[in-house]
């Protein structure tokens, strides 16, 4: 499981350094793929069969799920660790996130986020907690 709240920076080159935590977990490569609401998701090479293999059993007759599978497959990337323990972005999915120097990487459960500290501070207004806990306990998701 992922959990946790990283800061730093990318470099010029596009190479960002991925907390060891995060490592201990991810492996030496892993897959970075385009997100939901403007950041990264980062996935393990297992997690990332799983989804590939419960997509695998869908089927295609619905035009959003086929948009929806060409964003996020098309978008991904194999990412390897180097012996810095930074990994390089791709420069389409630094585009997508908005990413040019500082970063947040988030453990999400089975994943992590990747975001521009600028989007991550943005999205974090969570004002409306009480309300959004309410329509999750409506899902059965409870703390």
């Amino acid at each position: 499981m992922f959990m946790g709240e990283y800061n730093h920076t990318i470099d010029a080159k596009g190479r960002l350094i991925v907390p060891s935590k995060f490592r201990e977990q991810l492996g030496n490569e892993f897959v970075v793929t385009k997100g939901l609401d403007g950041c990264l998701f980062v996935y393990s090479n297992e997690e990332w069969q799983r989804i590939e293999t419960s997509f695998r059993e869908k089927p295609l007759t619905s035009k959003d799920a086929r948009k929806f599978l060409r964003f996020f497959f098309a978008g991904a990337a194999s990412c390897e660790v180097d012996k810095q323990g930074r990994i390089l972005l791709p420069a389409n999915l630094r585009e997508y996130a908005g990413i040019d120097k500082d970063v947040v990487s988030v453990g999400v459960l089975s994943r992590v986020e990747i975001w521009s500290k600028e989007r991550w501070l943005a999205d974090g207004d969570y004002e409306d907690m009480d309300e959004i806990a309410e329509h999750m306990a409506e899902l059965g998701l409870g703390i």
